[in-house]
């Protein structure tokens, strides 16, 4: 088999190899078999933990320090990644917003909010950025996007007059929602949401049913916040003149994903694909004759869309010869399904039994990938 050329993207390997280190792994396995080889390393992710990382370490971007407010109105130490030359920031939102920021005993989808999520937006604007990438998994909240949209300079009132609060035991009490506030700066951007679950807002299959349980909602909030999400989103619907609230992934992140559909005109897509998109890989994949990907586990769940899946299927439709060959640091039983997404074959790295500990140790990780993909090139450089 020729190996002229070799585009390798890793996920991460989490809690031992971040998705750069993982990729300069395999490179370095590469470059040892096959020194006149041209090797691209490019990052990966699928929009969940870890995207921010790996694409400005990737690309070569800036992590910029932030306080926000938490979910449960304190401050909280957050970030945001700044990639280079585009106007891009990379966020997201569990940062800000996240359910690890809420201890268990606290967790209550009726005290949390987006606010935090909105200050970042805000921080983001204020260092240029119009073009924002965000992930909007693991969220501690169900607020329907109202903190968010507040702290935005968006306006909901009750019937009296007063201010509403932002918090999602707040949805219930909005008599009207006024836009005039909002931050013009806002009307230059494009949003596009990393929005790997397509439950619609509202109804047995909405953000409050499925997510609140999680979240900390007996079943008697989750029915509660559903007749309140289902209020606040006829009054915003109206007040947008968009439609949302039946839109594939309007109940991701407790509601999130509609309010970034509805009033910033958001587009919800699937965090692996958008990913791509962000790194630049498809140049690369045209003329390549092998891609090497991976990630911690390969399972069912990877061929779904996350990012070694859709790396793959994205290869083979931006090239007829090229060949996708995956590691990773263990595979289940119904990882053959990643086979049918275009991964050609996948390989576990661990050569000897050990401890989960000694294996995830990076040095340990490291190792055993390089000697994995050494033994897979000098396979695939023997083949005719």
């Amino acid at each position: 088999m020729k190996l002229e050329h070799i585009v390798i993207a890793m996920d991460s390997f989490k809690g031992s190899l971040s998705s750069m280190e993982a990729g300069r792994a395999a490179a370095a396995a590469c470059r040892d078999l096959l020194p006149a080889a041209r090797i691209d390393v490019f990052p990966l992710a699928d929009g969940g933990e870890g995207t921010v990382d790996a694409l400005v370490e990737g690309l070569r971007g800036e992590i910029v320090p932030a306080s926000v407010t938490g979910p449960l109105g304190a401050p909280v130490k957050s970030r945001y990644g700044l990639l280079p030359g585009t106007e891009t920031a990379v966020i997201e939102m569990a940062d800000a917003s996240g359910l690890t920021l809420v201890p268990p005993s606290r967790r209550n989808p009726l005290h949390t909010t987006t606010y935090g999520l909105g200050e970042l937006i805000l921080l983001a604007l204020a260092r240029g950025c119009r073009d924002f990438l965000i992930g909007i998994g693991g969220s501690a909240t169900n607020d329907g996007g109202i903190g968010m949209l507040t702290a935005l300079g968006w306006r909901c009132f009750k019937a009296d007059g007063s201010p509403c609060g932002h918090c999602g035991e707040d949805l219930a009490d909005v008599a009207a929602i006024d836009g005039r506030g909002a931050d013009p700066r806002l009307r230059d951007c494009r949003f596009r949401i990393a929005c790997d679950v397509t439950n619609p807002l509202c109804g047995p299959v909405g953000c409050s049913a499925v997510f609140g349980p999680q979240k900390g909602a007996t079943p008697e909030i989750a029915a509660a916040m559903d007749h309140s999400i289902h209020h606040f989103a006829t009054l915003a619907e109206a007040a947008q003149q968009r439609r949302g609230m039946d839109l594939p992934g309007a109940g991701a992140a407790g509601g999130l994903g509609f309010a970034f559909h509805t009033f910033l005109g958001g587009a919800l897509l699937p965090g692996g694909a958008l990913c791509l998109d962000a790194i630049g890989i498809r140049g690369a994949l045209e003329e390549a004759d092998l891609l090497i990907t991976g990630e911690g586990r390969l399972d069912r769940q990877t061929a779904m869309g996350k990012g070694p899946a859709a790396l793959a299927h994205l290869a083979h439709q931006r090239s007829g010869h090229i060949r996708t060959v995956a590691v990773c640091g263990c595979a289940l039983p119904d990882a053959e399904a990643v086979n049918a997404r275009g991964i050609d074959a996948y390989f576990p790295i661990l050569h000897l039994p050990m401890r989960v500990e000694e294996a995830m140790a990076p040095e340990t990780a490291r190792q055993n990938l390089r000697q994995t993909i050494t033994q897979v090139i000098r396979l695939l450089r023997s083949a005719d």
